[in-house]
């Protein structure tokens, strides 16, 4: 199935996300031979999408994937595809394939800082003050030395001097990555960008990004890499469609490990209650990533994924799975070496990576129920209960109403809950019915788990 181009990137409430770093999970080198003949892994991939699907993804987050020295997020070249993973055609091929899967493809835009190896800062490295892009690079200046012995000094990521600022507000940087950008959508077809460090990137030029994505493809998704502050900065009708919920994702796995639903609650009541910063606002949500340790090491064993990819699934938001985790794959960061969290993994031997197998069913099984219920997708949201380890909400659109009860504790619970709506209310999640009378619902709730529960007659998917 392929997607049918919309008039706006409103198709983000209806997603679920898989997220992949490619280097990793294909076994690319870690160093790029700039010399070498380039290799085929991103079509590998294509075999993933099977996989995709049946666990109800379909938008694919794919980190990066251009010319870079190392890591992907040190670029070497906007305009062609890493020789580790193939050439221009393989990625081409793919995102065919992929659109031919209904899976959109979102790439990652790193324009906050380039590598060393990068074209134009090898320049300046060559020819100094003579350099024709010495005006590229933020805070290059020729009266000091940088980290490297270089004759000159600039401005490094953090600290980062192996990658090099770039001066976003000079015109022939613009000029060269927007046409970088536009190259990807009309040549490659992609369906949106994830920003690199957005939160550092100038918002005249995220805003100015956001109107050229716009004028080529109307429904083209922009979501922003951003940790603090207040998401409306960068997410709104002039700049970016979405952002990293950062302030989220902690919450979701600490207050199961802290035994402390009230964290993730405050978290939710502040983001989405009633009069809420964020309501409408389809916030990327998810457990981990690329950059974080695999959220079944952070919980102290397997049990609690079953409650934490529920609520995943059922807050507002747009939930992302990230590779391998839908098996409960263990990593951790280790003294700054992300390579734990990016492993190389075989399709086929996936499922015995990881200690919870069974994962993958739930999840599937997560978004059949998210992609039925158009209220669970787009829905207002309201907290009805809140302790130790039960949490209640419900979720309402164009009189749809849906009750979601979350138990992570180790035995059984009986929850009475304030309803909406008298009258019967069918489990989504597991069958079976509930009856809500007097203003009351009263459920039992499976341990590790919780209930799906809608108003009225059942309904296939929206």
């Amino acid at each position: 199935m392929i997607h049918p181009r919309a008039e706006s990137a409103d198709w983000a409430f209806d997603s679920v996300f898989y997220h992949v770093y490619p280097l990793g999970l294909l076994g690319a080198p870690a160093r790029n031979d700039f010399g070498a003949a380039p290799v085929e892994r991103l079509a590998t991939l294509t075999g993933w999408l099977g996989h995709i699907r049946r666990l109800g993804c379909n938008a694919l987050y794919l980190g990066p994937l251009f010319e870079s020295t190392a890591h992907g997020y040190d670029t070497a070249d906007y305009w062609h595809l890493d020789r580790r993973l193939g050439t221009d055609e393989t990625l081409r091929r793919f995102v065919v394939a992929a659109h031919e899967a209904g899976v959109r493809v979102v790439l990652d835009g790193v324009f906050n800082h380039v590598g060393r190896d990068f074209w134009a800062f090898r320049d300046v490295l060559a020819n100094g003050e003579g350099s024709a892009y010495r005006d590229w690079f933020a805070g290059l200046r020729f009266d000091g030395r940088s980290p490297y012995g270089d004759p000159f000094a600039y401005e490094g990521w953090h600290g980062h001097y192996d990658l090099v600022k770039l001066n976003l507000a000079n015109p022939a940087v613009r000029e060269h990555l927007f046409g970088a950008v536009e190259s990807w959508i009309r040549d490659f077809d992609i369906d949106g960008l994830r920003l690199d460090a957005a939160d550092v990137v100038d918002l005249d030029f995220q805003r100015a990004l956001a109107a050229l994505c716009r004028d080529l493809r109307p429904d083209f998704w922009l979501v922003g890499e951003v940790v603090h502050g207040d998401y409306r900065r960068w997410a709104n009708p002039q700049t970016l469609d979405s952002v990293t919920n950062y302030e989220a994702y902690k919450g979701l796995y600490s207050s199961l490990v802290d035994r402390n639903y009230f964290e993730i609650a405050h978290t939710l009541n502040r983001q989405f209650g009633p009069g809420g910063m964020y309501a409408g606002l389809p916030l990327y949500n998810f457990v981990d990533n690329h950059d974080q340790d695999r959220v079944a090491s952070r919980l102290g064993g397997t049990r609690l994924l079953y409650p934490l990819y529920l609520l995943l699934f059922t807050m507002p938001g747009v939930p992302s799975i990230y590779y391998g985790s839908e098996w409960g794959l263990l990593g951790k960061r280790a003294h700054g070496d992300d390579s734990p969290v990016r492993p190389a993994i075989d399709l086929a031997a996936g499922p015995s990576l990881g200690p919870e197998p069974a994962l993958a069913g739930a999840i599937g099984k997560l978004a059949t129920v998210s992609a039925g219920s158009v209220a669970l997708r787009r829905g207002s949201y309201r907290q009805l209960h809140v302790a130790s380890e039960q949490f209640a909400f419900v979720r309402e659109l164009d009189g749809e109403a849906v009750i979601v009860l979350l138990n992570a504790s180790e035995r059984e619970v009986d929850l009475a809950v304030p309803a909406p709506r008298d009258g019967e209310w069918h489990d989504m999640l597991n069958g079976g019915t509930v009856r809500a009378a007097g203003g009351q619902l009263h459920a039992a709730v499976p341990a590790g788990w919780g209930r799906v529960l809608r108003a009225g007659q059942p309904a296939g998917p929206t």
